[in-house]
């Protein structure tokens, strides 16, 4: 499904958005043939009377489309009309308010110290956790998979037996408990630290991590508020929950560590693009994680069941 982005009269961009809310807002008024809109594949910015068809609009529609774009900027005449009509792939050489929400691959935001800032709140927070937990639980499982295969196939060539008793046995057991954790440490230290300030998980959802006066974090602050969100977790996860409940959104591990969460677009010069709706891939995220709790639920409920009633032999 192809996500959308249209100018308005002001010029202000808006999306993403998918085929069925574009034409919701066109139903009810909010743009017509003559509206500007683009898309990933398209070379420029194409009035919504090029897209008709594309869109699923109706042929009375689509039949008076040709008047009404008749007096809407062509893609023909975009070279002779002013940057307000550079495409997304242009952006970077000319500043256009209809530029897609796109960055040239490692270019740094600009950083903006003021404008408004959306905070991420738990629920976006949570999504992104999954995401990102999911991911680290994965790659740990794997690597520690791989340490007690080898552990085990050198074991086979001396005494027969593993031992983890013996020195190798324990450097072993060591090895299985803090890989996974100084990986997760540099995951979350590094991808913070970067010029996307977020995991992949947060860069799904659309947040980022910043400290509390927006500017970015340091690889060593990134590491401590990893070893900061531990410690949230030992507190009965009392330490999450305050995102819910603070001022900032801030959980434990963001005031010992002077951070925020926020939209990706905070403190840049676009905080007009900041999305304060949960968006499509958090309530996805969500829904499945709240299904797969109903299902376990069940089947705990299942086996309870059976052992009371003592069929289970």
């Amino acid at each position: 499904m192809s996500e959308w982005y249209y100018a308005d009269a002001a010029q202000q961009r808006h999306g993403p958005m998918p085929d069925e809310q574009l034409q919701q807002r066109f139903q009810r008024g909010e743009v017509d043939l003559t509206t500007l809109v683009w898309r990933d594949g398209l070379s420029q910015w194409h009035p919504l009377a090029d897209v008709v068809d594309e869109l699923g609009l109706t042929q009375a529609q689509a039949a008076s489309a040709a008047d009404a774009a008749a007096a809407a900027p062509r893609a023909a005449d975009a070279q002779a009309v002013p940057s307000a009509w550079t495409t997304p792939d242009a952006a970077a050489a000319t500043h256009s308010p209809y530029a897609a929400p796109a960055a040239t691959l490692g270019e740094e935001p600009r950083f903006v110290g003021d404008g408004e800032v959306v905070q991420a709140g738990f629920w976006k927070r949570t999504a992104a956790y999954l995401i990102d937990g999911m991911l680290i639980g994965i790659v740990s499982q794997v690597m520690q998979l791989v340490l007690m295969l080898g552990f085990f196939g050198f074991s086979s060539l001396g005494s027969g037996s593993p031992d983890f008793s013996t020195p190798g046995g324990i450097v072993m057991l060591v090895l299985v408990y803090l890989l996974p954790m100084a990986m997760s440490a540099l995951y979350f230290g590094l991808f913070h630290a970067s010029t996307k300030q977020a995991t992949l998980g947060k860069m799904a959802i659309g947040i980022k991590v910043v400290r509390t006066d927006g500017s970015r974090i340091s690889v060593g602050r990134g590491v401590g508020r990893y070893f900061g969100f531990l410690l949230s977790s030992l507190t009965l996860f009392i330490g999450f929950l305050m995102a819910a409940f603070t001022e900032r959104k801030q959980a434990l591990h963001d005031m010992l560590c002077d951070t925020l969460v926020v939209d990706k677009w905070a403190y840049t010069d676009h905080p007009q693009w900041q999305q304060r709706k949960l968006g499509t891939v958090t309530v996805v995220i969500l829904s499945l994680f709240g299904v797969l709790m109903v299902v376990v639920l069940l089947v705990v409920l299942l086996l309870i069941g059976v052992a009371a009633s003592g069929s289970w032999h």
